[in-house]
């Protein structure tokens, strides 16, 4: 990336202004996304809030986001808006005009996800952008919803849209909504869905249009950039603050679901230096003919976001932190797959990059230091013919814990929205022929530690109808591992429950498997890993986990080293256990050195 040399330090006033500025352009794009959500028709958008939104200059360096806007797509619509401007020059753009495109290697994330586009004018010329971005319900492939687990290629994933022009101030361009109601399962609301990513779009637009003519084109473009500079210090400061040297680390995907046991891997080298940082992910395996590949703008967020987990939280996001980064993502790897490689799997490379530079500066920086988590586990129940219905969702394992605090549960490290996006269930019921039973904490599922892994979760889905079920989990063979004698989180999974209580294991990706009405579709999350020895967790904060149900009294006496007396502890015999327990940790799990 860009390394603009450090800016000189500006007058409180000008602060003053650019924070203003933040301020304003930060509301401009979160009214853009409620907005979305309002008008939305697929019901993840409507009841899971899953709308992103956000401003951009006329390069696509990132200005400001919605809150809902997950790094996953403000990465997306920041790297796609050069692609736009190859295919559709800017001083061919009109008033009015909006734009829309979904290309993986373009800057795109999946079939499924439909990038919106609105130029804002400033002299006749265009200056900003405004993006918003939703997963439709449906654009073809495989499987419903944009889920084909198991494609081989891009082709079975859905619709391919290169840059177009989706609408004018004249209204929809009718040649390429058809295009897309065409080939969905779900006509009506991907319509509907394009036409409130325009409204989000279109009022981003006319807030960013109102700001400048209030501060003046000049002023505001001052502003902006001012504000850009400023991230960029305070990124640069922070960085400067890590231990110096190179820290290496890795973390490998389970399975692709096409070759049972083959495992994928991301590598990763994080180098820091005084103010900056650079992340080479040499040796990463290379890109596969499964779904378990990332486009270039997945895998920037993942990194993005690792990083920023190590520096002060209230560093905005913009593209003044992205300056002091160089993330190298070698082309052709799982990382930055080329066409036609599949990339509707993104989330698993992506999320093994992620853990890759977590632990790596967990090395670096002990005090921080974070276990492996429950990855997100997305899944889709489908109308098996017409009339077609979709429900379309994903849960959370648990975040694996941190040094000096217990894992989240069921929440996962998810680049932005967490569990706040998962569906409720009344709604859910109410649109689709499925009753949810139970959602409920696995006991015993995060993992060990002197800090515990958080919980994952179990969620019983009834159905009222045939349906086919997709799948697209990983760390459901090998649990998240814990960090420094810490043990891993508790693999969940995906099953099937048969009214008369048979239970049959899934695949942790499969592709349209056959359910029929009576049955149950059962997901259960990953826990995330420990960190610490267990044996060394105060007896007290054991006894509260057992208490919550978070674990059991057979574990807290067999992992944790806790000895019953009746209902009591006898901590005489608890300490001598732990001491016994303590003299016969492998030195494998024995706290880590960081190496520099």
């Amino acid at each position: 990336m860009t390394t603009m040399p450090p800016a000189a330090v500006r007058p409180a006033a000008d602060a003053l202004t650019a924070e203003i500025l933040r301020n304003a352009l930060a509301v401009a794009a979160e009214e853009a996304s409620i907005v979305v959500v309002r008008s939305a028709y697929s019901t993840f958008v409507v009841e899971g809030s899953d709308a992103s939104a956000a401003i951009l200059d006329a390069e696509g360096r990132l200005i400001a986001h919605s809150v809902a806007t997950t790094l996953m797509n403000s990465m997306a619509l920041s790297v796609a808006v050069p692609h736009l401007l190859e295919d559709i020059p800017a001083d061919t753009m009109s008033p009015g005009d909006v734009f829309v495109m979904n290309d993986a290697y373009r800057g795109g994330i999946h079939t499924n996800d439909l990038l919106v586009f609105r130029p804002v004018f400033v002299d006749g010329a265009v200056r900003y952008f405004t993006g918003t971005l939703i997963h439709v319900s449906d654009i073809g492939g495989a499987s419903a919803g944009g889920m084909a687990s198991l494609a081989t290629e891009i082709f079975l994933e859905g619709l391919q849209l290169p840059p177009v022009r989706v609408a004018t101030a004249d209204g929809l361009e009718l040649p390429i909504t058809r295009i897309l109601q065409l080939n969905s399962r779900t006509p009506d609301k991907v319509l509907g869905d394009v036409q409130a990513l325009i409204a989000g779009a279109t009022t981003a637009a006319t807030r960013v249009e109102a700001l400048i003519t209030e501060h003046g084109p000049q002023a505001f473009d001052e502003g902006v950039l001012g504000y850009l500079r400023h991230t960029e210090e305070r990124t640069r400061a922070a960085l400067a603050a890590l231990p110096h040297g190179t820290f290496r680390a890795s973390y490998a995907i389970d399975d692709d679901g096409i070759h049972p046991g083959r495992t994928h891997t991301v590598q990763v080298a994080v180098t820091v230096t005084d103010g900056s940082v650079v992340l080479d992910f040499d040796g990463t395996d290379p890109q596969a003919p499964a779904a378990v590949n990332a486009s270039l703008s997945q895998s920037l967020a993942a990194v993005v976001f690792a990083v920023r987990c190590f520096l002060d939280p209230t560093i905005p996001m913009n593209d003044g932190c992205l300056r002091a980064l160089d993330v190298r993502l070698p082309v052709g790897s799982l990382l930055n797959a080329q066409s036609p490689y599949p990339c509707g799997g993104r989330f698993l490379p992506a999320y093994a990059a992620m853990e890759a530079v977590f632990q790596a500066l967990s090395d670096a920086v002990p005090d921080k230091a974070i276990a492996a988590s429950g990855i997100l586990q997305p899944f889709s129940m489908a109308a098996r013919n017409a009339p077609y219905w979709i429900h379309l969702a994903y849960d959370y394992g648990g975040v694996g814990a941190r040094h000096g605090k217990d894992g989240p549960d069921a929440t996962g490290v998810h680049f932005g929205l967490g569990r706040n996006s998962v569906p409720q269930v009344e709604p859910v019921e109410n649109r689709c022929p499925i009753v949810v039973e139970s959602v409920e904490y696995l006991t015993d599922s995060g993992g060990p530690g002197r800090w515990r892994g958080g919980l994952g979760t179990r969620t019983v889905f009834r159905l009222r109808a045939d349906a086919d079920i997709t799948t697209r989990g990983d760390r459901l063979r090998n649990g998240p591992p814990g960090r420094d004698g810490g043990h891993p989180g508790t693999p969940g999974g995906f099953y099937r429950l048969a009214p008369d209580g048979g239970r049959e294991r899934l695949e942790s990706k499969v592709n349209n498997e056959p359910f029929v009405a009576g049955q149950a579709f059962v997901v259960e999350t990953t826990g995330g890993g420990g960190v610490g020895c267990p044996e060394d967790r105060p007896v007290d904060e054991v006894l509260a986990d057992v208490a919550a149900g978070k674990v059991s009294r057979q574990a807290a006496a067999e992992v944790y080293g806790l000895v019953w007396a009746g209902e009591e502890i006898d901590r005489a015999a608890t300490e001598q256990r732990r001491a016994r327990l303590r003299a016969h940790v492998p030195e494998a799990n024995r706290p880590a050195v960081a190496q520099n």
